[in-house]
């Protein structure tokens, strides 16, 4: 019964990480329509940043994370309003040719400046633990659980009750009628996809001090967010949370369950993919997007 609770508890704190490290990229999909691959790489920017900000002047990444977030978001919105935006009313294969472009350009910046070198941030709490009931709960893994469900719930409650969130909603449901409304669709595009770098940026810090930081990190992260926003349905964030905590339990229950299962875990993610596109092609939500603006 204790390996129970603990796999549900592991399960769980996954759940969390993977719903903050989605969210951005399924609203950033679902406004602009832009397949975002410089998503895992603006999560990397994020670790990095939380790296030095700890290694430099010793500022905890709990408390670095605002500000490598609004950094990150600024930086997100300066890569589309000079290079993404250009390509919105390309064909998609165009569109996917560039980011995967801006991707490699990232990745590479950062080996040239950070080196390749593997680096890590030691927190009191990175691995500490404490036991009740023989059950193990991490520190670091509960604060990053915590982390994402304030943020996802911050961003849930700015799309309901702000006009600007509002206005977002609006252009990812029918950009044509947010037009006719008065909406700056473009501002919105914008936005939303500084939303989306920020929010990377925010899961970078995050996992800073529980993960190996190098500058390929983030492509790992990219391939898992991606099986989460397609499991999910396509540019909703409700789903994308739902995708996280399914394949955040599927991952764990192979990993606990299965002879050898912590080498099996990783392939968990397409094996739940191919099973949803087969059954469900528009993912668990079911949101139809766009092809063209």
């Amino acid at each position: 019964m204790s390996l129970f609770f603990q796999f549900i508890l592991d399960a769980t704190m996954l759940g969390g990480l993977y719903a903050l490290m989605t969210v951005g990229l399924a609203l950033g999909l679902g406004v602009t329509r832009i397949i975002n691959f410089a998503h895992g790489d603006f999560i990397m920017l994020g670790a990095y940043a939380a790296f030095f900000s700890f290694a430099a002047i010793g500022i905890d990444p709990l408390f670095a994370l605002p500000f490598v977030a609004v950094v990150i978001a600024g930086f997100g919105a300066g890569v589309f309003k000079m290079i993404a935006k250009r390509a919105m009313a390309a064909p998609r294969i165009n569109q996917i040719l560039l980011m995967f472009g801006i991707s490699l350009v990232i990745q590479n910046l950062a080996v040239i400046l950070f080196t390749g070198d593997a680096r890590s941030v030691s927190t009191p709490y990175s691995l500490s633990a404490s036991e009740f009931a023989d059950v193990w709960f991490p520190h670091g893994r509960i604060i990053v659980f915590l982390v994402a469900v304030m943020i996802v719930v911050g961003l849930v409650l700015w799309l309901k009750h702000s006009e600007l969130g509002k206005a977002t909603m609006a252009v990812a449901q029918n950009e044509k009628a947010a037009t006719l409304m008065g909406i700056n669709v473009s501002s919105v595009y914008l936005i939303a996809f500084g939303i989306n770098a920020g929010l990377a940026g925010a899961t970078g810090v995050a996992i800073s001090f529980l993960l190996t930081i190098t500058p390929f990190m983030g492509f790992h992260m990219l391939v898992k967010a991606f099986a989460i926003v397609i499991l999910g349905g396509l540019g909703s964030i409700w789903g994308a949370c739902i995708g996280a905590f399914v394949l955040a339990f599927a991952e764990t229950a192979v990993a606990y369950y299965v002879p050898n299962g912590i080498g099996w875990a990783e392939g968990v993610a397409f094996a739940v993919l191919l099973a949803v596109l087969i059954i469900r092609p528009r993912g668990i939500l079911g949101q139809e997007v766009e092809e063209a603006h």
